[in-house]
């Protein structure tokens, strides 16, 4: 915990994490409060609610399968505070794009025919930028720290991301849509000039980029149908062929390939509690925007409060001793999260209850703790699996191993949407669907247990060259 306040004092270390977290804040401000005014506002069936829910989760995610491979070789090679400065600047430009369309929604303006197809493609905006950022802020901790610094330089941002989550949520679900428009230009303004206070960040190799993407398509296509597209296709085959080159080269070692897919099947459970929550709180515990939004802050607090709480635990070590039992508790907790919501009878009738109301409920506080105990356990366990990305490759890839983590986590993550997507298409209540984020737990804690073994043996591994290096003077 000193370590962690002494970081807090550092210019090698503030601006990054404020800039992170203004950016977290403001894609959460926007994208909460577009599916909360959707779901509460314009849609009056659970089954459209959900769906819709769940499209915005896919269209969020897609960048980051798209763009990730060019985001992690950007900040290998070139400078990691000039890329944030740069995709800093482009927030402006899309918060207020962003704004323009909940002001059309807002003033019932061609909601259907454009103003949500523009809200929607603002969020596939707000995605590319953190995309570009997402390998950035957990590649420049190393450069910037000290090998102690690393692990509570993680949980530090960590839980800074999700204390921005919990703020923009929570300003999401209580304020009028009118200042959430104003509210997330001025928090891009203001990221901006805080990015500026970033530390210079060089590339630490002579690694040069020889990718398609950022050469001319005219040496390339000779199909003048090809041409006529603007070399379409061919940019897209190319970024697919980037990301697979690139997850392939970073998972041939064991312990980052095994944390990659742990993160993965993390965040998929996370995008389908994500996905469910409006719905559920709307449809099966008849509740109001404010407390669907509540949903979303105490899940925030729990990750926050795990991402500090491991790092006590393991006293700045780098391990995934505590994962296993970690997500098992976390399935358990979403067991009895459903079993609450099942059982939920309220007393009032009519109108959907307000926050004050649905507290006074006898199963309100149990149902809460529940999703406290879901979000707690969940930083335990993923906290340590991002530090293992950082610590376990070399100095100068970690960008490109955190963009790796970033493809193969959002390719998990669209393929939890779907799913989602698919179970309420074909009629399964929101409630139910819980059920599948606690069977999933239970492959992420085998996982887990996997990259602890693999760790111990690495350990083992280490120790033995180095007694038969002593032996040898």
């Amino acid at each position: 915990m000193t370590t962690s306040m002494r970081l807090m004092r550092q210019k090698r270390f503030l601006p990054l994490m404020a800039t992170q977290f203004f950016n977290a804040f403001n894609d959460n401000l926007y994208k909460t409060a577009l599916v909360l005014f959707v779901v509460y506002s314009v849609y009056n069936s659970e089954k459209h609610e959900a769906f819709f829910s769940g499209l915005a989760s896919f269209v969020f995610i897609l960048p980051f399968v798209l763009l990730s491979a060019l985001a992690g070789q950007l900040a290998d090679t070139r400078d990691k505070a000039r890329i944030i400065r740069i995709v800093k600047l482009c927030e402006i430009g899309w918060a207020t794009l962003g704004a323009a369309g909940l002001f059309m929604a807002w003033q019932g303006i061609a909601v259907h025919t454009v103003a949500i197809p523009l809200l929607l493609f603002v969020v596939f905006l707000a995605a590319a930028q953190s995309t570009f950022l997402g390998p950035i802020k957990y590649a420049i901790l190393p450069q910037h720290l000290k090998k102690d610094e690393v692990l509570p330089g993680t949980g530090l941002v960590e839980a800074g991301t999700y204390i921005a989550i919990l703020t923009g949520t929570i300003l999401a679900g209580f304020i009028n849509v009118e200042l959430a428009m104003i509210l997330i230009i001025v928090t891009a303004i203001a990221g901006y000039f805080v990015s500026r206070w970033v530390p210079e960040a060089p590339p630490q190799s002579d690694y040069e980029m020889h990718y398609p993407l950022l050469e001319p398509y005219s040496k390339k296509v000779r199909n003048p149908l090809l041409r006529r597209l603007g070399y379409v296709p061919v940019a897209i085959a190319d970024q697919a062929v980037m990301s697979w080159r690139l997850v392939r080269d970073t998972m041939h070692n064991r312990e980052i390939f095994l944390a990659i897919v742990a993160i993965s099947f993390f965040w998929t459970i996370g995008a389908v509690l994500f996905i469910q929550f409006p719905p559920l709180a709307k449809n099966q515990l008849l509740a109001s925007k404010e407390v669907a939004s509540l949903f979303l802050v105490i899940f925030s607090i729990g990750i926050a409060v795990g991402s500090i709480g491991v790092n006590a635990l393991l006293k700045g070590k780098v391990s995934a001793r505590y994962s296993p039992v970690s997500v098992i508790v976390m399935g358990a907790f979403v067991i009895g999260f459903y079993v609450i919501s099942r059982s939920w009878y309220p007393n009032a009738a009519g109108e959907l209850l307000a926050v004050d109301a649905f507290l006074l409920e006898p199963l309100a506080i149990p149902l809460l703790l529940m999703l406290l105990g879901i979000s707690t356990a969940g930083g335990f366990f993923v906290v340590p699996l991002y530090a293992f990305l950082t610590t376990r490759c070399a100095p100068d890839a970690a960008s490109r191993t955190i963009a790796a983590n970033n493809i193969v986590n959002s390719l998990s993550m669209l393929l939890g949407s779907l799913i989602a997507i698919g179970m309420t298409t074909i009629g399964i209540p929101v409630a139910e669907q819980l059920l599948l984020a606690a069977a999933m737990s239970l492959v992420s804690a085998w996982l887990g247990r996997l990259l602890y073994r693999a760790e111990k043996a690495a350990e083992f591994a280490a120790s033995q060259r180095a007694l038969q290096f002593r032996i040898r003077r």
